[in-house]
């Protein structure tokens, strides 16, 4: 049976629906690091994971059974997607089923910062009654500088005009501004503008150590800074001395460049402790909403890929989906070399089988051919297939639906 391990209290739909496929699932708490997971993956052809797992090529390399990886988040920088692709393990994420919780606790966070609720609360648990509007605002009329424009930044563009705020965004892509959002010509003008500035950036390497402290000298005097994307492309050192010294008015910061593995372990940060700063421990997607959404969409894109072969949406593999055609399916990950698919389909020939439906994508040095035919366990041109030079890994299914998995990638892989 097919093995699945699920690390990161995934949510049980997640479960429920790999399961209901037939496959075995073994539910683990917490991440696990090079050594522990490598060792967990003994036998095991799908992994999920959230943030906190680190998949390297050292893992993928000791795991040649795996088949898939689902990282049950937006980001996909915790796993070696070059590796990945190279072995033939397709990687699939969630990029727009936490986007409304994020941008929700965006939007909560720049209201609380604004009227600056954290102060007010301690004032209160400390036992003092703090009645005053100084440094309070509304946030009506004030502008907010989104910097990234992708599915949260733009959600959160709309919703803040909504509420009666000015928008400006920056972004390297070109994008199309919603609303009445104005697009900065340059990271400057943004700063000089924004009354709030907050960062929705991916992970790419060269994000890390974007915003330091020459940038937060630029940001407007009594500004806030809000960052829900990436904990490494902040310098906190700097977002502490701009808090210290007055030059900001608050701070939300939901990542950190190094977090606890575990809920309950010990959090440190040069953040801790100071005045209107909200801190909150990864959780811009963790609503109930989000992660039931997520657990849906992740276990049914790894369903399909065991099941049929679909890589839509996959991030690293070519994106491939060929209708069932109710006969034998064989699917073979290969280099991306002229010539392959007319060696595959020479394979075919020479054992007289009968090509019913087939599709070939591309993507990088990755090629993706899905071909159906029937009795594909009987006409031994899978043993030919798997002895191509260029072949890197080939799954089967026959037309009794049962998969068949060769014992990991191809020997040149």
């Amino acid at each position: 049976m097919l093995r699945v391990l699920l690390l990161e209290n995934v949510h049980p739909v997640a479960t429920e629906i790999l399961r209901t496929a037939g496959f075995d699932v073994e539910v683990r708490s917490g991440a696990l690091d090079e050594a522990e997971l490598i060792e967990a993956l003994e036998g095991v052809h799908v992994l999920g994971i959230r943030s906190k797992t680190n998949v390297t090529r050292k893992v993928i390399e000791a795991s040649p059974g795996l088949q898939a990886i689902g990282t049950f988040s937006i980001g996909t920088n915790q796993i070696d997607l070059a590796a990945a692709a190279a072995h033939g393990v397709a990687v699939f994420n969630a990029p727009y089923s936490n986007t409304r919780s994020v941008v929700e606790l965006a939007l909560a966070e720049i209201i609380s910062l604004t009227r600056r609720l954290p102060v007010r609360d301690k004032a209160l648990h400390d036992g003092v009654w703090d009645k005053t509007a100084d440094g309070a605002h509304e946030v009506r009329g004030r502008t907010l500088g989104i910097i990234g424009y992708g599915n949260i930044g733009s959600q959160l563009s709309v919703l803040a005009e909504n509420l009666g705020m000015r928008v400006v965004f920056y972004d390297v892509q070109e994008r199309l501004s919603l609303g009445n959002a104005y697009r900065a010509k340059s990271l400057d003008e943004l700063l000089e503008l924004s009354d709030a500035v907050t960062i929705h950036v991916d992970g790419r390497p060269g994000n890390a150590g974007f915003f330091g402290a020459d940038l937060f000298e630029r940001m407007k005097p009594g500004a806030i800074f809000l960052n829900l994307s990436r904990g490494f492309v902040v310098d906190v050192e700097a977002l502490r001395a701009g808090i210290e010294s007055g030059h900001l008015a608050g701070a939300a910061v939901d990542v950190f460049p190094a977090e606890p593995k575990k809920r309950g372990e010990h959090f440190e940060s040069p953040l801790r402790g100071l005045p209107n700063v909200i801190l909150t421990p990864h959780v811009g997607g963790s609503t109930e909403e989000a992660q039931e959404a997520i657990g849906e969409f992740v276990a049914g894109k790894v369903r399909d890929y065991i099941n049929t072969g679909s890589t839509m949406l996959s991030v690293n593999l070519p994106n491939l989906q060929l209708p069932p055609t109710g006969v034998g399916r064989i699917m073979v990950l290969h280099r991306n070399v002229p010539g392959v698919l007319a060696a595959i389909n020479q394979v075919f020939a020479e054992h007289g089988a009968n090509i019913e439906g087939q599709m070939l994508a591309t993507r990088g040095e990755i090629g993706y051919v899905v071909t159906d035919i029937s009795d594909v366990t009987q006409r031994g041109s899978s043993a030919r297939l798997m002895e191509m030079p260029t072949t890197v890994r080939l799954r089967i299914r026959d037309a009794f639906d049962r998969p068949e998995f060769p014992p990991g990638p191809a020997a040149g892989a």
